[in-house]
């Protein structure tokens, strides 16, 4: 039901063009005072960049805005955070090695001294439900104590409009609880929440008013109460969303086995991984959850071959490869995909065709005689553009100008396209919309169908119950006995990952 008040803030006909694209249409909507109110849409709809504006980010081509009934064109974000705009993004802007008070303080507008934030952040703190000890270090925090740094250093300036992009990506069942808890509190109190996710059954439960974007327009403003799942996500895409398919494949033999493994994390705050054993069979997939910092990159780099181990730790079938550098292990068919995407997954300042060079060269036969075949590699990126629906001008485009929905899609994309024998993937889904992370889990289903064995670290518990056949735990650097994922339920899984790191 619509608010009779004023709406805190109103947006008429913003456009915003970049190059040859239209990233937001004649948008037009309202955000009433006191509603949390759900921004959503596939890759590259739209929402980043009307995100940007409102935050004085980026100015619009045309359009006007009006915030607290007043005219509102912000300089810059700091003139957004004065007239009473915070955002927390999806990407923390966090020290490790400093403080929670001293983190909180460089990130204020307004000038405080050191003990009086510390009482103000311990008593908002009381006031939220968002338990922090302004004296700990971040680095030993988790992903949900991180991202109440965040919200109390918005609501320490005192919003009356909190943008939340992709909130929930990183935090478990019990974090998003407590979570959903603040941000209702906060409404309930006159602030107004623009809430973007790809987590549609939550956005059912948590929002008030819904505005969904396709091609930088407004295709639809609905009331996600009364909208189902299916519903937003087909209206988000355009067409019906397939679900998935799992196929059994024939193949069980033993790829992967890693024997009492323990490493030392390279980074201070990193997780040192304590004596893990797991056996991945080919035509299975393995799901690893665990809350972020729980020591997944540490796995990721010791399975890539970037940090080396003791002999006898990790065979691939029945050979050790524990000394074997990334692109050793490639060539014998164990394909990685990080979380990172830029300057990890892909280097940014290089073209997509250039990124599949470097990454399939031997796989797809790129090169002959120390000569690139340019046609073949320009054709093999145009093929994962096309079969992956990468929205980008040309496969010339540098990776760095992708969307990271898009980059994440290309990225996948590029692994999966080589068949590899074996993959593990971190976050395979990780800020990409519905019909992409559906299209991405078949994909993979596809994949260990006829034959690949697959690692999936993910936080999205909804995924690893949908793809993976069995499932453990990360949990402070240690592993869980792998059961079988169809006899958990999303409270065990949750159960399982409530304890986090604290290296």
């Amino acid at each position: 039901m619509e608010s009779t008040n004023p709406p805190v803030l109103q947006l008429s006909h913003i456009s915003k063009t970049y190059t040859n694209i239209m990233a937001n249409d004649n948008i037009s909507l309202k955000l009433n005072r006191g509603h949390i109110h759900a921004l959503l849409g596939e890759n590259g709809a739209g929402k980043s960049t009307l995100v940007k504006i409102i935050y004085g980010l980026v100015k619009p081509d045309n359009g006007k805005m009006i915030f607290n009934e007043k005219n509102y064109a912000p300089e810059n974000p700091q003139a957004a955070r004065l007239a009473g705009v915070g955002m927390v993004f999806q990407h923390f802007s966090l020290f490790d090695s400093l403080t929670v008070a001293q983190n909180i303080l460089l990130g204020l507008d307004k000038a405080y001294s050191y003990d009086s934030l510390v009482d103000q952040i311990v008593q908002m703190s009381k006031n939220y439900g968002l338990a922090l000890n302004p004296k700990m270090t971040v680095g030993d925090l988790s992903a949900g104590e991180r991202q109440r740094i965040e919200i109390v250093r918005c609501l320490l300036q005192n919003p009356k409009l909190l943008i939340m992009d992709e909130p929930t990506s990183v935090l478990t069942p019990t974090e998003i609880e407590q979570l959903f808890n603040t941000l209702k509190q906060l409404s309930l109190q006159g602030t107004s929440i623009l809430y973007i996710s790809h987590k549609l059954e939550e956005v059912r439960r948590l929002c008030n008013d819904g505005t969904i974007l396709r091609d930088g327009k407004v295709i639809k403003n609905f009331l996600p109460s009364e909208t189902t799942s299916s519903e937003i996500a087909e209206l988000m895409v355009g067409k019906k969303i397939k679900p998935t398919v799992k196929q059994n494949s024939h193949s069980k033999e033993k790829i992967l086995d890693i024997k009492n493994l323990s490493v030392k994390s390279q980074t201070p705050f990193g997780t040192n991984l304590k004596n893990i054993s797991l056996e991945i069979n080919q035509g299975e997939i393995l799901g690893i959850g665990g809350v972020a910092g729980s020591g997944q990159d540490e796995l990721l780099l010791v399975l890539t071959g970037e940090t080396k181990v003791e002999k006898n730790t990790i065979l691939y079938k029945g050979m050790d490869i524990g000394h074997l550098n990334p692109q050793e292990r490639r060539e014998l068919g164990l394909l990685t995909a990080p979380e990172e995407r830029l300057g990890h997954a892909a280097a940014p300042e290089m073209s997509l065709i250039e990124n599949c060079l470097i990454t399939a060269k031997k796989e797809k036969n790129l090169v002959e005689r120390g000569w690139i075949k340019f046609g073949k590699t320009a054709q093999f990126a145009n093929d994962i553009m096309k079969t992956f629906d990468v929205r980008a001008d040309n496969s010339a485009n540098l990776a760095k100008t992708l969307s990271g929905g898009n980059l994440q899609k290309f990225l996948i994309g590029r692994e999966l396209s080589q068949n590899p024998e074996a993959i593990v993937v971190n976050q395979p889904t990780w800020g990409v919309d519905a019909s992409a992370a559906q299209f991405i889990r078949q994909a993979l289903l596809d994949l260990v169908s006829r034959g690949t064995a697959a690692i999936i670290i993910s936080q999205d518990l909804d995924e690893i119950l949908e793809i993976s056949d069995r499932f453990t735990a990360l949990v402070n650097g240690s592993i869980s006995t792998p059961k079988v994922t169809s006899k958990l339920t999303v409270s065990e899984i949750g159960l399982m990952l409530s304890t986090h790191s604290t290296n």
